[in-house]
């Protein structure tokens, strides 16, 4: 017969505290397989329980599979013995150390956003907010798109500062622009042909890439995306940085934008991408109109974030479909849950709605604009500045800055990064590299310490 004293049981309830006990016996097989357990009234009246604790008892380790029942004879001991056994002592787990990045004097290639630039004070007040008046919303299923709040306060944003007149139900909300490239594959096909920049950010080719779809890269002349280039190519569907290309930063100019919408028009299969990423940092002229805005036959995909202007961290990206395409997505996608959460989607709709975002974007592209300013007003008081060109630095977070160098671009990296500098080339975002463009380094600001930027600029022109 079992025996077990419950003095040690704590707070524990008696029922967990006897099935645990039983639990025990057999995983250290002290009940040997298929060894008949007593009857719950035998049992309950050997240990002076209730027959019901011993039936709740009996019932998980049935539950779990550690015991079994024959109708008209018992319970009996399970056969565990292929099973790994299980230790009775919490397990002691290593946490790894988290490997620092690399410290840089000054990084000019990787994007960053200092915590003090965050408006924490508005968007936490704001979030506090919803959670008070708007809990029951909070608790309902967004829409696949997105919650109506957010997806009006975008059509407005979009209005207001790109002058772009869309409907709210063209807008989809998505959780980074990762997600969103796929859910365009899935909307247009697999057995579509994806045309990419050359140079361009390699990680968008990447994505099509592990989307099983193909890509080809098409290069660029003095005015942006090779017409030609582009009808050998055999693309369907182009994605485009029109606004402010990256890495070359440069202005994709009004009549190239007409030959774009042309090459469009010519197949009902083909499509342009428009990847406005950092549309909002302009400092000189008036914002460049989007190319959506002069599309009058629904062949623009307008794709944005609000990465650049928020945070990296806030994963909040959204997508304009001309109104055919969104109608097949209603249809044939809609089943997917909106991959961001309520909470974020309420609080960035009442963030827009009430200014924050545009005073944000304004004080931030002052911030900027002294980063910048601060930079090149360094680079300017080297003494070796007549061996630098610059370029493309009237918008966007980076330019262009040709050096005279007989170092390679490799070397001239290396011996950067081995000073304490990070730096990127333009060559390097070249796919085809026959065409690359030596000695041009692309200078991106956004994540510096303004307190080094003098320091790295002088480690950098030592080097050259």
């Amino acid at each position: 017969m079992l025996t077990y004293s419950f003095d040690d049981r704590g707070g524990v309830p008696l029922y967990e505290y006897l099935y645990n006990q039983i639990k025990q016996d057999i995983i250290s097989f002290k009940l040997s397989a298929d060894e008949k357990l007593p009857s719950k009234r035998a049992l309950a009246k050997n240990l002076n329980i209730s027959i019901i604790t011993v039936e709740n008892a009996y019932s998980q380790l049935i539950a779990e599979g550690y015991i079994y029942s024959v109708p008209k004879s018992g319970f009996y001991v399970c056969d565990i013995s292929s099973a790994k056994p299980m230790s009775a002592d919490k397990p002691q787990r290593v946490t790894k150390p988290v490997t620092d990045k690399k410290k840089y004097v000054a990084d000019f290639v990787n994007n960053s956003m200092s915590k003090d630039s965050f408006p924490f004070t508005v968007w936490s007040k704001i979030m506090r907010e919803i959670m008070s008046d708007s809990s029951d919303k909070l608790m309902v299923r967004s829409p696949s798109a997105g919650v109506d709040e957010l997806r009006n306060a975008i059509a407005d944003y979009l209005y207001q500062f790109r002058g772009m007149n869309v409907e709210p139900e063209q807008i989809v909300v998505g959780a980074g622009t990762e997600y969103l490239y796929g859910l365009i594959i899935q909307l247009l096909g697999q057995d579509m042909k994806f045309g990419v920049e050359d140079p361009g950010y390699e990680k968008i080719a990447r994505i099509y890439g592990a989307n099983k779809v193909e890509c080809v890269h098409i290069p660029l002349d003095e005015g942006g995306i090779s017409i030609d280039k582009l009808e050998e190519s055999g693309a369907d569907v182009l994605h485009i940085s029109p606004a402010h290309h990256f890495p070359t930063g440069f202005v994709t100019p009004i009549s190239r934008r007409y030959e774009l919408l042309s090459w469009a028009s010519k197949s009902s299969k083909r499509y342009i991408i428009e990847d406005d990423y950092d549309s909002e940092f302009r400092f000189l002229g008036k914002p460049i109109p989007s190319l959506q805005s002069i599309d009058v036959l629904d062949k623009v995909i307008y794709i944005n974030t609000f990465s650049k202007s928020l945070s990296s961290t806030i994963r909040i990206s959204y997508m304009v479909l001309p109104k055919p395409l969104m109608e097949k997505y209603k249809k044939e996608l809609s089943f997917y849950s909106c991959t961001v959460s309520n909470f974020d989607q309420y609080t960035l709709a009442r963030f827009i709605d009430e200014g924050h975002l545009e005073k944000h974007i304004n004080r931030m592209r002052n911030y900027y604009r002294t980063q910048r300013d601060t930079l090149l007003n360094c680079i300017k008081k080297q003494s070796s500045y007549n061996k630098v060109k610059i370029s493309e630095e009237h918008a966007g977070l980076h330019f262009l800055m040709e050096i005279e160098t007989k170092l390679s671009d490799t070397e001239l990296k290396k011996k950067a990064q081995q000073a304490g500098v990070n730096i990127a080339f333009l060559s390097e975002y070249f796919y085809d590299k026959s065409n690359a463009k030596s000695h041009t380094v692309v200078i991106n600001y956004s994540g510096l310490n303004q307190e080094r930027i003098e320091e790295g600029i002088k480690v950098l022109f030592g080097l050259i």
